[in-house]
Parts: structure tokens; sequence; C-alpha cells
């Protein structure tokens, strides 16, 4: 049996680039951010970003630096949350 080798371009682990995201999901995702600021002000821990579900806009604060998404969300990074608000 023989194997080919397979090479995989890895993505930056910064994920640095700004997506362009549907205002309607993005003002949600602002929604949820700013209730969390709101209640845990003096929290220091900041969610990395928000999932956000494409229909219900349902959004999810996320902890990690490599989101695990459903099927019909997105990610919101916190940066591009923080700079549009």
């Amino acid at each position: 049996m023989a194997y080919a080798h397979q090479i995989h371009e890895s993505q930056p682990q910064g994920m640095d680039s700004t997506i362009i995201l549907d205002p309607s999901l993005l003002r949600a995702a602002q929604r949820t951010y700013r209730t969390y600021c709101m209640l845990h002000p003096r929290n220091s821990k900041r969610p990395y970003g928000i999932a956000i579900h494409r229909k219900s806009y349902r959004g999810q604060l996320i902890f990690r630096n490599n989101p695990v998404l459903l099927p019909g969300e997105c990610f919101v990074p916190t940066k591009q949350l923080e700079v549009e608000i």
C-alpha cells in the first residue's frame, strides 16, 4: 500500500484578517458582547470572540483561541467588536 505525501497549508494563529459580516449579525454580536461587559465590568477575562447563529442571532461567548462552531454559526472576533463599538 502506497501513501501519498500530503501538504496542508496552515492558517496563521492570529486570525488578524477582518471578515465582512452581515450588519445584523454584527449588531447581535455587539449586543451580546456589550451585555457581558456591563454585567462583568471587573472581570479581567475577556472573551476571544462571539459565536453567533446566522438565523436565530443567538450569541455565545467564546473564551478559547480555536472555537468549534456549530452548523449555521459564524465567529466574530472581539477585536472586530471593539472597533465597531
